[in-house]
């Protein structure tokens, strides 16, 4: 479309949210970069081969309690009223017949034995053990491979390490492991206005590209901040093309359909606009493309607008680019304290302050989030960022609602707690 034909249509048909992203996600394959890296080095990242023992854990039969390791034989009619007496040996020792040998929790098991008998049903008397229980072969004594067997399949590709799994790694003799490499981002912040410091009447304080670039980090990526490109096309080009290196392009500003909105034409002849508009607010501006098989998420210069569509478009092309799952956003029960509106047919995210009710009404006793209240900080508003700062989440209306009520209960969106 002819840049005045598409400025005079606006954005009369959105997409809606859901095929927008699938358009989205459909275009991006992920990287198959890897490296191998030690275990201190490798929280948080994604496996990339099959990760299997070599080893068993433990590698040796173990004392499950504190007590003596016996040959389970020996202990052959014992009870509380009629022990039977064994000698008792030296705690390096191995264990012969009708002996008992000192051992604690974890502790290898002596040659010779095969059970322990716990030290509340044993009583030394000299140089003998009395054992007041019969045991059977096996009794309290941990197997080889009782935690991990010699060739289990501990993790399949995709699986991003956390601290457990680095410590059950490591138990197993692995020090290094194969993941794939961070995902990266070029994050390109765009506007004549903008400015880094001390803004003139008309400038604004550049945020929007520092605000992306953490949140990419935070998401497992790496995020290239570039300095903020001017509304001129041969400069967006350049600074297009100058990041067809990495995973995926962010840009901030300029996707809308006026004048200086010069994103969605550049992205165009240079590859292809998959989506522009969508159907969710704040944020419909936003134009989803690719490039030379790397996808660019042109995203609103509204700030509100801007964190939005970054959680809801580059968070999950950041993910599927790195081979990382997309976990759901942590959520919370709240009801609503006054009335939440929104337009049929759009996705409204409406921020919200929450704070603990007063727990009279049956409902609340004993239920620790019906006990929560919801309160609206701003149903409109793209432009002011501290509506954000200031929210504790927000609540998503969907497409086929016109809002909610007050009194109505509501999921809030803790999306800043996303990892």
């Amino acid at each position: 479309m002819p840049p005045e034909d598409r400025r005079r249509a606006g954005f009369k048909d959105r997409t809606r949210l859901a095929a927008a992203r699938e358009q989205l996600l459909s275009a991006i394959t992920p990287h198959d970069r890897t490296e191998r890296l030690r275990l201190s080095l490798a929280d948080g990242r994604v496996v990339a081969t099959e990760l299997t023992a070599p080893a068993p854990v433990p590698n040796y039969e173990r004392a499950a309690m504190d007590g003596y390791a016996v040959r389970a034989g020996d202990t052959v009619g014992a009870s509380d009223r009629s022990p039977v007496v064994l000698d008792a040996l030296d705690r390096e020792a191995d264990c012969r017949p009708d002996g008992a040998v000192p051992v604690h929790t974890g502790s290898e098991i002596p040659r010779g034995a095969d059970a322990v008998v716990k030290i509340e049903e044993a009583d030394p008397v000299g140089d003998e053990i009395e054992v007041f229980a019969a045991l059977a072969a096996g009794t309290n004594v941990g197997p080889v491979g009782e935690d991990v067997t010699e060739g289990q399949l501990l993790y399949e590709p995709g699986h991003r390490l956390r601290p457990s799994d680095l410590g059950l790694l490591k138990s197993v003799g692995c020090y290094e492991v194969e993941v794939y490499q961070t995902p990266t981002v070029g994050v390109v912040p765009t506007g004549e206005e903008l400015v880094e410091a001390d803004p003139e009447p008309g400038e604004h304080i550049e945020t929007n590209g520092l605000t992306v670039s953490q949140l990419v980090d935070r998401w497992g990526g790496v995020a290239t901040y570039r300095n903020t490109v001017t509304d001129d096309e041969s400069a967006l080009r350049a600074a297009i093309q100058r990041d067809l290196t990495k995973d995926v392009i962010v840009t901030t500003g300029g996707s809308s359909v006026g004048e200086r909105d010069l994103l969605p034409e550049v992205v165009d002849e240079l590859g292809e606009v998959l989506v522009h508009g969508v159907a969710i607010k704040p944020g419909y501006p936003v134009a989803l493309g690719v490039v030379e098989e790397t996808p660019v998420l042109m995203l609103p210069g509204n700030p509100v607008a801007c964190i939005i569509t970054a959680q809801q478009f580059l968070r999950p092309a950041l993910k599927q680019a790195g081979h990382m799952s997309v976990e759901p956003v942590p959520m919370q029960s709240a009801t609503l304290d006054r009335k939440l509106p929104s337009e049929p047919g759009t996705r409204t995210f409406a921020r919200v302050k929450t704070s603990a009710g007063d727990g009279d009404s049956e409902t609340d006793a004993g239920d620790e989030e019906n006990r929560l209240t919801a309160t609206p900080i701003r149903t409109g508003g793209a432009g002011i960022l501290s509506s954000v700062a200031l929210a504790d989440g927000w609540v998503v209306i969907p497409e086929e609602r016109e809002g909610y009520s007050a009194g109505e209960t509501v999921a809030v969106e803790h999306w800043e707690a996303l990892p």
